[in-house]
């Protein structure tokens, strides 16, 4: 019974982990979508595309640099909301390192 207890108890807490809210930021104004983004502190941002027509286009907004994954930046962004076309928000970018560099460093 208690291992029974034991794996709900994990299985709860990976489902909240795992749980992101989605919002399409062109029904919303630049200032909600702001604030939604600092009271959640990730969400995704899901809307189409205005150089190809019905492409959507959607990432991971974050408040700060301590919800991005290790070897990961905070990085500005912008999105359309409803009204501007480009509402400042950021996102979590991969650092590129120069691989030239890292090989006369640290030799395979």
């Amino acid at each position: 019974m208690k291992t029974v207890l034991f794996a709900a108890c994990l299985t709860l807490m990976a489902a909240e982990a795992q749980a992101i809210s989605r919002y399409d930021p062109s029904r919303m104004s630049c200032g909600t979508v702001r604030a939604t983004i600092a009271r959640e502190g990730a969400v995704i941002l899901r809307y189409q595309s205005t150089r190809t027509l019905g492409l959507p286009l959607y990432d991971r907004y974050v408040r700060s640099q301590s919800f991005c994954n290790m070897g990961e930046v905070r990085e500005r962004a912008s999105v359309p909301s409803a009204d501007t076309n480009s509402c400042i928000v950021y996102k979590c970018k991969r650092v590129e390192t120069d691989r030239h560099f890292r090989r006369r460093i640290f030799p395979d």
